[in-house]
């Protein structure tokens, strides 16, 4: 039963993970457009998401093989859940009267 707990606990803490990294480079590809030194908010944001990235599935791991895969997984389908969620619809042409 304690085996059971500690492999959700882990699976939740990888879709948190997830969820912290996808939805980082959302937020930040969102800001970058705007901002006038996108470079700073790339590389800050890129250097914090991996690094609380890493730290949590070194946290999360503890050692054990079975709960890094089982920490991945909860990353890889959050990162379906957040493009999902954030996904632009189509936007339909514009039709010119004249062309240029």
């Amino acid at each position: 039963m304690n085996d059971l707990v500690m492999t959700l606990l882990v699976l939740f803490g990888g879709s948190c993970l997830g969820f912290l990294f996808f939805g980082g480079l959302w937020f930040t590809s969102k800001k970058m457009l705007s901002s006038k030194k996108p470079v700073l908010w790339y590389l800050g944001s890129l250097f914090i998401r991996v690094g609380l990235t890493l730290l949590g599935f070194y946290y999360m791991g503890q050692n054990n093989f079975k709960y890094m895969l089982i920490c991945l997984l909860g990353f890889i389908v959050t990162r379906f859940i957040v493009i999902r969620m954030t996904k632009i619809k189509e936007m339909k042409p514009i039709k010119l009267d004249k062309e240029y």
